[in-house]
């Protein structure tokens, strides 16, 4: 089975600030994807944003039914899922001790959320936002660390890693909206009664569970899958 993985990440700079970073992505068989990014596109059209990219940080009251309906869209089909890791305590990390880099244990991160994705059976494709000029060196790490996972499997599943545009894939856009809320919940931001807090209880509601720990395997494992890593206490 051929599949794409929608990759993006919310907090992952060094020294951004905050003390946790998301990575995440939306997966599918890939010859879903067509329809998939039709039906987004579709929705949009309905609440007459079809030429705007869809964000967490654009999230507001006066486009709320959008982003419910968008919700509500991604928990009833069944061809997709998300997966994503809260990597907390950025700023305590005691790199030096392992003699790593920061960007060493970023890959670590996003080595812990492709582990459960793929499946040396099958073929993946693997798509990331283009974030910074860094995307390059952000490709060429990431196919080293994949292929230190799959060894001579590599090759042969993971058939291509490529940078996009988030403008042009609604797919990735849906990853951004859900790593958003992930992200939103883990940095401890002001809940209020908004449209932010509508879609975070939406997910939570629809997930059955906080998005604050790693998911319970029986509760949506697969569909809505959420691994806290923990450092060791040695390693802060």
């Amino acid at each position: 089975m051929k599949y794409n993985i929608y990759c993006d990440e919310s907090c992952h700079l060094q020294h951004d600030g905050n003390n946790i970073m998301i990575i995440g992505g939306v997966f599918c068989q890939k010859h879903k994807t067509k329809k998939i990014n039709k039906d987004i596109k579709k929705l949009k059209e309905k609440y007459n944003i079809k030429n705007a990219e869809i964000k967490w940080h654009k999230v507001s009251n006066n486009k709320v039914d959008f982003y419910i309906e968008l919700i509500d869209y991604f928990f009833s089909n069944d061809d997709l899922k998300f997966r994503c890791v809260i990597a907390p305590e950025k700023k305590n990390l005691n790199l030096e001790k392992y003699s790593l880099t920061y960007d060493d244990w970023y890959y670590r991160i996003y080595y812990l959320l492709l582990k459960e994705i793929v499946n040396i059976d099958d073929e993946y494709y693997i798509y990331m936002d283009i974030k910074d000029t860094n995307g390059g060196i952000k490709v060429k790490k990431l196919r080293q660390v994949l292929n230190n996972l799959l060894y001579a499997f590599y090759n042969d599943v993971v058939k291509n890693i490529q940078l996009v545009r988030s403008d042009e894939i609604e797919i990735i856009q849906l990853s951004d909206i859900l790593i958003g809320a992930v992200s939103y919940v883990n940095r401890n931001l002001n809940i209020k009664d908004n449209a932010k807090s509508k879609i975070i209880n939406l997910i939570m509601e629809k997930t059955g569970q906080s998005l604050k720990y790693t998911t319970t395997p029986k509760v949506f494992h697969n569909k809505f899958d959420v691994f806290r890593w923990k450092p060791k206490s040695n390693d802060r």
